[in-house]
């Protein structure tokens, strides 16, 4: 069987056992043709608002703006990780939620740019992730807001949870923060699927989730979500060529963060509980004492909405604020109508309090 899509579907379904041989033929030739390694390199050349790493750590870049504002409270744009780059933070002029929050003087931003994973990196947990994002944390000032979009959504909530005094806002933007608050084609699929069989699964990729099999998942799956006119909600050809190269570039996941989300997030719902484990302590939504504003995507099949906004029912000792777009999941992040009314409202959420100048220059 040729269709990479088709041996996913096999892969996630309840005969997942009897396919690991099919699978070890498609994984091995992604794990033997694996590049050489050498250091990682970005180009911030597109970016409208972002063009300066600020730390090189290993898993991630951490980019700030052309001139941060040194008076405004650091706002850290923790990126998505799992099929696609970061890049749709700050993706193209009209199209970037970074532009849109710097314009509405949100604060001085930051961004976390997540590295595809290497060989080396196999064994990464997400206590890795949470331990590099805290020194991104410091490295800002100790106390900032976060915007999780995405994947990044369920990151900055379990980092707020930890860390509750260095979190001062929290955006959760189409995040999966409470997936047994309803079916989607993830829990469906990882329900019907043995964390062995996965396990057997990442032992024949060489510990590593290729991002080229799980754009084949998605892209296949959900093509309306991966669409240009519907994720840009209108735009110039160049623009939509744009989108199209960055869909097409994906990023590799290290087996243990892969199998440590599928397990800890989709199947048992750990950070809903009150029982995910992060960096030596049990959190949950419930202790987080930040603000925290919710947006979700009417139309969404990737994250269904009440995944993303039952976090009002959870978060005990915050004030929360939930909203919801028409639209579809990516459209969140870079529909130019959607960029125009709430992140709009978003960025002024943001600088409320924060000391953020009213448009402040990126």
């Amino acid at each position: 069987m040729s269709d990479p899509f088709e041996v996913w579907r096999l892969a996630w379904s309840t005969a997942f056992s009897r396919h690991l041989e099919l699978l070890g033929e498609v994984f091995a030739p992604h794990a033997a043709a694996s590049p050489p390694q050498g250091p990682p390199a970005i180009d911030l050349s597109s970016f409208p608002t972002f063009r300066r790493v600020r730390l090189d750590l290993a898993t991630m870049f951490l980019l700030e703006s052309r001139r941060p504002a040194p008076a405004a409270r650091p706002v850290v744009i923790v990126g998505p990780y799992a099929v696609h780059d970061a890049a749709i933070a700050d993706f193209a002029e009209g199209h970037s939620l970074a532009e849109a929050l710097a314009r509405e003087g949100a604060g001085s931003l930051a961004l976390t740019f997540w590295k595809s994973a290497t060989a080396e990196m196999r064994d990464y947990g997400i206590d890795a992730y949470l331990s590099d994002l805290n020194v991104a944390v410091d490295d800002l000032g100790g106390r900032v807001s976060l915007v999780g979009i995405c994947q990044g959504g369920w990151l900055a909530a379990a980092y707020a949870a930890r860390f509750p005094r260095k979190v001062a806002k929290l955006v959760a933007a189409a995040a999966p923060l409470d997936p047994g608050a309803a079916e989607s084609h993830i829990t469906r699929s990882l329900a019907a699927t043995p964390p062995a069989a996965i396990a057997q699964a990442l032992a024949l990729a060489g510990g590593r989730v290729s991002g080229t099999l799980s754009s084949a998942l998605f892209g296949a799956g959900w093509a309306p979500e991966f669409n240009a006119e519907a994720a840009l909600q209108g735009g110039d050809a160049a623009t939509a060529q744009k989108f199209d190269v960055w869909n097409a570039r994906t990023v590799d996941l290290p087996g243990a963060y892969f199998a440590q989300t599928a397990e800890w997030i989709f199947r048992e719902n750990r950070l809903a509980r009150g029982a995910f484990p992060a960096l030596g302590r049990q959190v949950g939504l419930g202790g987080i004492a930040a603000p925290v504003f919710a947006l979700a995507a009417a139309d969404d099949e990737i994250v269904v909405p009440s995944q993303a906004t039952a976090v009002k029912s959870n978060c005990r000792k915050s004030k929360v604020q939930v909203r919801v777009e028409p639209g579809r999941h990516l459209s969140l992040f870079m529909g130019r109508r959607t960029l125009k009314t709430a992140w709009r409202d978003i960025a002024r959420w943001l600088g409320e309090d924060s000391g953020a100048a009213k448009g402040a220059a990126a």
